[in-house]
């Protein structure tokens, strides 16, 4: 079962602003991937399920992050059917992550309360999520629709939560457009954790970007209060 409820992750998202999201099938590495990333003060990761006896991998990790890391939430992403949302949530997955809206998987997450967010890309599809019970709606890709299309979905409907995933990097520049325009947390993935990091193992490295990228999105949104 989920550690955490999807009130807990949506205020979770919400406070830290980023979830780092990755995919390796080497246990051991990725380990070391989620201690960096929460050295750098990173709360959620999102592992993404897209390779044979991903499954597997996930449920060690998960043992892993609930023993060793206080704190670190971590869910599953690329989720695109019921079956493997509930098999996840029975290996403790506390968030589900979809790249389409699936109506099949939002009923089973809310049956037991772990937060899910579906990758959207229409007004039209936001609001059905939300009518269905998403905290956080995925904007997806987000590099297609851009800050932009943020902004005009937040005009009509200042109440909808948005997490862009795809087209997102660690430039401050890059997190300033996508806060400015409204988002609640933003998620990266090899753009924050990528082949060189994983190539080289260059886990301090990692740890420093996760730091520096919480830190620029904390004073972007400092400054957006003033």
């Amino acid at each position: 079962m989920a550690r955490y409820s999807r009130i807990e992750v949506a205020n979770a998202m919400a406070a830290t602003g980023l979830v780092p999201l990755f995919f390796h099938n080497d246990v051991e590495l990725g380990k070391k991937i989620i201690k960096a990333c929460y050295d750098g003060g990173a709360r959620l990761m999102e592992f993404t399920s897209r390779g044979d006896f991903a499954f597997e991998v996930f449920g060690v990790l998960n043992k892993y992050a609930l023993s060793e890391l206080p704190g670190m939430i971590l869910g599953v992403g690329s989720v695109t059917d019921a079956a493997a949302a509930s098999l996840y949530m029975q290996l403790g997955a506390n968030f589900i992550i979809t790249p389409v809206l699936r109506e099949e998987i939002a009923l089973i997450c809310n049956r037991r309360k772990v937060l899910w967010s579906p990758g959207c890309a229409s007004l039209t599809e936001i609001a059905r999520a939300e009518e269905l019970g998403c905290e956080i709606v995925k904007l997806f890709p987000g590099d297609v629709y851009g800050p932009q299309f943020v902004k005009g979905i937040k005009g009509p409907c200042p109440w909808t939560s948005i997490m862009p995933t795809g087209g997102v990097t660690t430039d401050k520049a890059n997190l300033k457009s996508w806060f400015d325009s409204g988002v609640t947390c933003v998620g990266i993935g090899s753009q924050l954790i990528s082949k060189v990091v994983i190539e080289n193992q260059d886990f301090l490295g990692l740890e420093n970007t996760v730091r520096n990228t919480l830190e620029n999105i904390k004073q972007i949104r400092d400054e957006n209060k003033k």
